[in-house]
């Protein structure tokens, strides 16, 4: 696996509150379907529309059976995740002991964390008395990006010490995943220069064009949660991958799971979109629906959980199961 990357940058003046971490991927034709994890240098659905209510479905089984019969590198992803050492553990909080066993029962090539990884502050101390006692037995092949609580800590210093042999020290990074060409970005715009970044990202998804692309972040573009909702200022990296016929989108920021359709960056469903999910249910709490977004397909926040995917050489497979061994939506996807 080769990584692309940059440093943290200076802070650029304005806040940007709900600034959203984005992950992108991009499929290749070429490579084999295996990934690896050398470290750097320092849109069908079968599944109906849900709301907070939703529980599994047959529509949600019948999905599951596309998705087991799909070939692909296998990777979980899960944002929000590990309270700080020594919190209660309740039915919706505090569970990323359960999230990080159905990480290992996934038995993933590479595990996804989509940022706010370590609360409330993202302390080294904390990561080192939480988070890696739980999710950190999966650290060789963890590939994280940060959220807003890591850089509760100036400069992410806590995130970026406690991965520095996954990341290289670097807050926004590249790398291969078998077919799929991976973007771990930092929407922390407050934190880093985001015009800078969106700059590097057309320039490496030029020089490494792949079939099918797809992004993530920590804050979503498009959320229905009553907590932040839609993030408007990732538009920029959006809109640079949207120009390079991005496909997928991954998100954390909002404490539940909800799929949308494939969007634009402006708000519309439309098939040149990405279709994205917020999976923010890596243990930490659990949020509240608000208004219902345009394009929703499914909203759940009853119990925490992960997304199980398959990288596909031109589709992708999701999966997403609950701490109590429910799958709630499940399906796969072509690349436009």
């Amino acid at each position: 696996m080769r990584f692309a990357g940059v440093s943290r940058r200076s802070r650029i003046g304005a806040l940007v509150a709900g600034a959203a971490l984005s992950l992108v991927v991009a499929c290749s034709p070429s490579d084999g379907g295996s990934g690896s994890d050398n470290p750097p240098s320092a849109s069908s659905s079968a599944s109906s529309s849900a709301s907070s209510s939703a529980s599994p479905s047959s529509g949600a089984r019948s999905s599951a059976a596309g998705f087991d019969a799909l070939s692909g590198v296998r990777v979980v992803a899960a944002g929000d995740i590990a309270c700080a050492p020594g919190e209660e553990v309740s039915t919706t909080t505090c569970r990323q002991a359960d999230t990080a066993r159905l990480v290992g029962e996934f038995r993933p090539r590479f595990v996804l964390p989509l940022g706010d990884l370590q609360y409330d502050d993202g302390d080294l101390q904390d990561f080192e008395g939480s988070y890696a006692k739980t999710w950190g037995k999966f650290e060789s092949i963890t590939r994280p990006v940060p959220g807003n609580h890591d850089y509760h800590v100036d400069g992410a210093e806590g995130y970026l010490t406690f991965f520095k042999s996954q990341t290289g020290g670097r807050s926004y990074y590249a790398f291969d995943i078998g077919d799929w060409r991976y973007y771990a970005l930092d929407s922390n715009c407050s934190d880093v220069d985001c015009d800078e970044e969106a700059a590097w990202l057309d320039q490496d998804m030029t020089a490494n064009p792949r079939k099918c692309t797809a992004i993530a972040m920590h804050h979503p573009r498009y959320s229905s949660s009553s907590e932040h909702g839609d993030q408007e200022e990732v538009s920029p990296l959006w809109d640079v991958a949207l120009r390079h016929d991005a496909d997928l989108a991954l998100a954390g920021h909002d404490h539940d799971y909800e799929r949308f359709q494939a969007m634009d960056a402006d708000g519309n469903v439309t098939d040149s979109g990405m279709v994205s999910f917020v999976v923010g249910t890596g243990g930490k709490s659990l949020y509240d629906e608000g208004d219902r977004d345009e394009g929703s397909v499914l909203f759940y926040n009853e119990r925490a959980g992960v997304l199980d995917l398959k990288l596909g050489k031109d589709s992708y497979g999701w999966r997403f199961r609950n701490v109590d061994g429910e799958t709630i939506d499940a399906g796969v996807h072509r690349c436009r």
